[in-house]
């Protein structure tokens, strides 16, 4: 399955802020890609991740997609999930996660 976004959906939308040095953000983007591939893939309730690199090197967005909320809140009781947001917290400086919905959608 794929990103899709549309108001109103029935998915929960994780978008994680992460603030980080911009000599580790590659560093940090290239750990969030093997996690996502080796581990979240495989976790039930995920839908889906994408990973955005501020062009200033200071940030890198997660935006994710959960079947639901519960599906996001058993992922981070996952021993092997925690222990890669460990290691993501080591090479940032914070990270501010929230899950949202989406209200609006415009296209040109």
């Amino acid at each position: 399955m794929s990103t899709r976004i549309v108001a109103g959906a029935p998915v929960a939308t994780l978008i994680n802020v992460f603030v980080v040095a911009p000599e580790r953000q590659r560093e940090l983007v290239d750990l969030l890609t093997r996690v996502t591939e080796e581990t979240m893939r495989g976790v039930p309730g995920f839908v889906s991740a994408n990973l955005h690199a501020s062009t200033d090197g200071t940030r890198v967005i997660n935006y994710a997609q959960w079947e639901s909320a519960e599906a996001f809140q058993a992922m981070l009781a996952d021993p092997a999930a925690r222990e890669h947001m460990r290691q993501a917290g080591e090479l940032c400086e914070s990270f501010d996660p929230h899950l949202y919905t989406v209200d609006s959608v415009h296209h040109a």
